[in-house]
């Protein structure tokens, strides 16, 4: 019911094209996030094999901890989108839900006037009827001789 005034988009079009902006950089996140995962774990099993200096090995060691603690943050990114997409989801949700019920008010404020309309018609051509009928009831021949017997 909240409608926009005048000519332009109106509050729709607005949403629409936020929706297709927040998408968009979901999106983005999401592959951003993949992307740094698989890239991470590259990284690790290109670290992980072992060679046979110690300082080497400690270097390696070290790397394999910051791709794998990066591995991490990027899954926990992922997790977080995820939860934001439920919220979306269920906060949406509820907005096509409201508009659902708005199109059913609508449509049912039309049947009502409709209705409204069929019941006058037929009410005035009730009375048209019965002022017909009346009027044929006082001029017929039988009323007349009713009264002329009693």
């Amino acid at each position: 019911m909240n409608k926009g005034v005048g000519g332009g988009n109106g509050p729709t079009a607005a949403a629409a094209a936020a929706a297709a902006q927040k998408q968009k950089v979901l999106l983005q996140r999401v592959e951003t996030d993949i992307a740094n995962i698989v890239d991470n774990f590259t990284h690790l099993v290109n670290v992980s094999r072992v060679n046979d200096p110690p300082v080497r090995n400690s270097q390696e060691s070290f790397m394999m901890e910051m791709r794998a603690a990066r591995m991490v943050q990027a899954a926990d990114s992922l997790l977080k989108l995820v939860s934001e997409l439920k919220q979306t989801a269920i906060f949406s949700g509820f907005a096509s839900l409201n508009d659902h019920v708005e199109q059913r008010i609508v449509e049912f404020n039309q049947q009502a006037e409709q209705t409204d309309r069929l019941l006058s018609r037929i009410g005035e051509e009730a009375a048209t009827s019965l002022k017909e009928l009346e009027s044929h009831y006082y001029s017929s021949t039988q009323r007349t001789s009713q009264n002329i017997l009693t």
